[in-house]
C-alpha cells in the first residue's frame, strides 16, 4: 500500500510538494524518478518484499518505469506466467511489468486485486485503476501537464480541474480513457441462480479470504461484533492462529460488547479503544481533511474508523475489513422499503459500484492516515460476481425481510448465535457515536445561517446542504479544500 503521484508533460517541479501531501500513505519510504517527459513518484508502505520492493520500479525495456498503490492477489499465479520475464524483486507489484510487457493496453484484464498504477515506457504513459475502485486515484491538466496523484489533496493547487480516475478504466497517452470493466455491464449478463446453497456462499468467501492473507509483515482484522466483521475474523483465524482484532467505541457502545464476546469465541488477541466525545469532537478536523468528504454518513463513520485504525496500527500493517457485505446481500433498512427483487438488485448493483467514493474511500484513507493498509475481501472480484448470482429472495429474506439471511445461515455454525442473527447497525451506532455531531452542530449554527450558507454553497457548489451537521461538516472541509473539489464528493443513499 502506497501513494503514489506523476506528471506527463512539459512541467515537472511538484513531484515532492504532491509526496509531502500524500507521505502519510507511506511512511516507509519516498522516491522519485524524472524521464524527459515527466516524473513518477512514490511513498511507499512496505507490505511484500519489504527490503527489495522499492519504487519505481524499472522494467526490462529501456525507459520503462512502474509505480502501484495496492495489492496484486494473483500474484504467484502470474510469476508462473511470466516466469521468463527478468523480474528484479519479490513484489507482487512487478508482476504489472511482467504483464504489461506482451499485454500492455490488455493488461488489467490479467491481474486480480485492488490496485492504481502508473506505467511510463518511453515516452507513452499507461495508467490503470482496479475495476471496483478500491484504491484511489484522481488527474488534472494545468494546460501543459497531466498530472495524477492518489489524494485530491495532491492535485487542487497544481491543476486546474481536479477530477476522479473512475474504477475499471485505464488511461494511455496513445489511445486516451478505455473502460476496461463496467460492473453494471458484468452483472446485467449474470443469470441469477436457484441453486445456490449456503454452502457455496462459504466457500465462495473462503476462497477470497485466503487471497487476501498475501503479506510479509503483521497481518490483523477489524472486528466490530457484527456479522460482517466476524465472518471475516473467523475465517482469517482458521489460517491465523495468532491474530489481532480490533475494536472502538464510546464507553458502553454495543460493538465493543458484541467484539469482546467474539473475540473471546474465536480466542483472538483483542485490543480495544475506548473514545470520548471530546476526542471526537478533537480529531473530527484531521478526520475531514485525510477523507476528503463532508458527507454526514462517511463523516460519523469515518471518525470511528480514525480511531480504530490508529489502534490497529500500533500492532500490524494489514487489516481486513467487512466491507462490502451490505451492499451485497442488502444489509441496510431502507432496502426493506424497495418493493420488488428486480428493484431490489438493481439498488444494490448501484450502492455496490458507487462504493469507491463512499465506504471504501473512508477504508482507504482512514487506515492510510496510519500507516495501514485494508483489505476487503467481500470485494473480491470473483467474490462480487458470484454473489450477484445469488436470488435476491434469499439475500433479504421471509415474512420478516431479515437482511444478509444466506451469509447469515453460510456462517451459523461458525459464529455464537447472537453474532449471527444480530439487527444491523451502521458502524457509526454500533461505536455509539452516531448523533453527538448531530447534536453539537444544532447548539452551535443558528436557523438563520443554515438557510444563508446553504444558499451561498448552492451557488458556489452546485450542492445543496441537507442539514446543520452537514454545514458544519463543510465548513471544516472548506479549510482544506476547495469549492471547485466539492463535485469530487460522494454521498451516502441512506442516512
Amino acid at each position: 500500500m502506497c501513494g503514489i503521484a506523476g506528471a506527463y508533460g512539459k512541467d515537472w517541479k511538484y513531484a515532492y510538494q504532491a509526496l509531502d501531501l500524500i507521505a502519510h500513505r507511506g511512511p516507509d519510504g519516498r522516491a522519485v524518478t524524472y524521464m524527459p517527459n515527466g516524473y513518477l513518484a512514490h511513498t511507499r508502505l512496505s507490505i511484500v518484499d519489504v527490503e527489495g520492493g522499492r519504487q519505481p520500479i524499472s522494467g526490462s525495456a529501456p525507459a520503462s518505469w512502474l509505480i502501484c498503490n495496492g495489492e496484486i492477489y494473483n500474484h504467484p499465479e502470474l510469476r508462473q506466467r511470466y516466469a521468463d520475464y527478468p523480474y528484479q524483486t519479490h513484489s507482487d507489484s512487478e508482476d504489472i511489468l511482467a504483464v504489461y510487457a506482451q499485454h500492455h493496453e490488455t493488461t488489467t484484464a490479467q491481474l486480480k486485486g485492488m490496485y492504481a498504477f502508473a506505467i511510463v515506457d518511453g515516452d507513452h504513459l499507461f495508467l490503470a485503476r482496479d475495476p471496483l475502485g478500491i484504491k484511489p486515484l484522481y488527474y488534472g491538466s494545468d494546460g501543459t501537464t497531466f498530472y495524477f496523484a492518489s489524494e485530491i489533496k495532491a492535485l487542487q493547487d497544481i491543476v486546474v480541474e481536479v477530477r476522479e480516475f473512475l474504477p475499471g478504466y485505464t488511461y494511455s497517452s496513445r489511445q486516451g480513457f478505455v473502460q476496461q470493466y463496467d460492473l453494471r455491464a458484468v452483472v446485467d449478463a449474470i443469470k441469477p441462480s436457484g441453486a445456490i446453497t449456503p454452502l457455496d456462499v462459504r466457500k465462495q468467501l473462503q476462497q477470497a479470504v485466503h487471497t487476501h492473507l498475501m503479506s510479509d509483515v503483521p497481518l490483523g482484522v477489524f472486528l466490530s461484533g457484527g456479522l460482517d466483521s466476524s465472518i471475516i475474523a473467523a475465517l482469517v483465524k482458521q489460517e491465523i492462529p495468532d491474530l489481532h482484532s480490533f475494536s472502538v467505541g464510546v464507553e458502553g457502545s454495543e460493538d465493543l460488547v458484541f467484539a469482546r464476546q467474539m473475540a473471546n469465541y474465536l480466542g483472538t488477541q483483542h485490543h480495544e479503544y475506548i473514545y470520548t466525545q471530546d476526542e471526537m469532537l478533537a480529531v473530527l478536523p484531521e478526520v475531514i481533511y485525510y477523507l476528503e468528504s463532508f458527507d454526514p454518513a462517511l463523516v460519523r463513520s469515518a471518525v470511528a474508523n480514525y480511531f480504530l485504525a490508529r489502534l490497529a496500527s500500533q500492532y500490524v500493517k494489514v487489516i481486513l475489513s467487512g466491507e462490502g457485505a451490505d451492499e451485497l446481500y442488502s444489509g441496510y433498512s431502507y432496502l426493506k422499503q424497495i418493493e420488488t427483487s428486480q428493484a431490489l438488485h438493481s439498488e444494490l448493483v448501484e450502492t455496490t459500484a458507487e462504493l469507491h467514493n463512499r465506504n471504501l474511500q473512508r477504508l482507504d484513507r482512514m487506515t492510510m492516515a496510519h500507516g495501514l493498509e485494508g483489505r476487503v475481501p467481500f470485494l473480491d472480484r470473483q467474490f462480487v460476481e458470484f454473489s450477484f448470482t445469488v436470488p435476491i429472495e434469499l439475500k433479504l429474506f421471509g415474512s420478516q425481510a431479515i437482511e444478509k439471511w444466506i451469509l447469515r445461515k453460510a456462517f451459523e455454525d461458525l459464529l455464537p448465535v447472537e453474532v449471527v442473527w444480530r439487527a444491523k447497525q451502521k458502524f457509526a451506532e454500533g461505536a455509539g457515536s452516531a448523533y453527538i455531531f448531530e447534536q453539537m452542530a444544532a447548539g452551535v449554527i443558528t436557523d438563520e445561517e443554515l438557510h444563508r450558507e446553504r444558499q451561498q454553497i448552492l451557488d458556489e457548489t452546485g450542492h445543496r446542504i441537507r442539514s446543520k451537521e452537514a454545514l458544519y461538516f463543510y465548513r471544516v472541509f472548506r479549510r482544506f479544500f476547495k469549492p471547485s473539489v466539492v463535485s469530487l464528493v460522494g454521498f451516502s443513499r441512506s442516512l
